[in-house]
């Protein structure tokens, strides 16, 4: 497990636009498939400085693709309604109630919220779901999780036909996903954007969450895992909850062909930018 420098200044004072060129000419024409979930999603500053970073990342050349979750939104519809929820290796269990609340926090509210914050800030963002033109379909992953779903089969051609027709375009993607005989399933958002991200040959995988990056058992920022480092964390116990699915995606991903993945924080502003056209980067990389 080896460290990378970290970035204690940030961008906007770090680094030039010329120190940040070769980066920028690296990752030209790539896609990016970036994870925006958390507490991060509920603070509107933070939501328009991932926008505007969203949108700069297009005018450098790049393709970003955005998958959402929503989880503290989830929660707190269900609490409204009084409805219980539980986790189980930090997957929501989603019956039928709760995964209609979900979709329709997730594909609803939060989906246009994401989409009006790219266009407010000069891109020009598209909605979808999982659901949408078979991009993502799924099934049970476990009974005991209800509809918490698992995907089977991505169809990226709705992407595909979108950016043809319009490359400035910038697909916003809901998890909710369908089932073969019409159910609707709550896919994990980090899972989500894993199987998208191997289905589009993305140079990067970003999953911002509400933490640093990944940590030992000491709490020390691990910067730099293999796929070998990540898998023996989850199997020794130090990855719990919510970073379990995070790993897991992050090295099926990589498996599928996906360069490295990042998991940051995503209340941290300005760290897509940091991690992507500086050379401290920032969280931690899994390659």
């Amino acid at each position: 497990m080896h460290k990378r420098r970290k970035n204690e200044t940030g961008w906007t004072s770090a680094q030039t636009l010329s120190e940040a060129l070769p980066f920028i000419q690296r990752y030209t024409g790539s896609t990016i498939v970036i994870k925006f979930g958390g507490n991060a999603m509920g603070d509107e500053v933070l939501t328009q400085k991932f926008a505007h970073d969203v949108v700069l990342l297009k005018q450098f050349g790049l393709r970003p693709v955005i998958v959402h979750g929503g989880g503290p939104q989830i929660g707190s519809m269900l609490e409204k309604l009084d409805i219980k929820s539980e986790f189980v290796d930090g997957l929501r269990v989603s019956d039928m109630e709760t995964v209609g609340i979900a979709e329709m926090v997730l594909s609803g509210a939060i989906n246009k919220s994401i989409v009006q914050a790219i266009n407010q800030a000069g891109g020009r963002a598209v909605g979808l779901s999982g659901k949408d033109a078979n991009l993502i379909t799924a099934n049970a992953k476990d009974a005991k999780l209800g509809f918490t779903g698992t995907p089977i089969a991505t169809d990226i051609s709705v992407i595909d036909v979108l950016t043809a027709a319009d490359p400035g375009f910038i697909p916003v993607i809901s998890p909710i996903s369908g089932g073969a005989a019409g159910e609707s399933f709550n896919v994990n958002a980090d899972t989500a954007a894993g199987v998208l991200a191997g289905a589009l040959g993305a140079s990067r995988l970003m999953l911002l969450t509400d933490i640093e990056g990944v940590m030992d058992k000491d709490k020390n920022l691990l910067t730099n895992l293999s796929v070998e480092d990540a898998l023996g964390l989850i199997k020794d116990g130090t990855a719990k909850g919510g970073m379990i699915p995070k790993l897991t995606t992050a090295t099926d991903a990589v498996k599928s062909g996906v360069e490295a993945v990042v998991i940051l924080d995503g209340r941290r502003a300005h760290g897509l930018l940091v991690e992507l056209f500086t050379d401290q980067g920032a969280g931690t990389l899994i390659r």
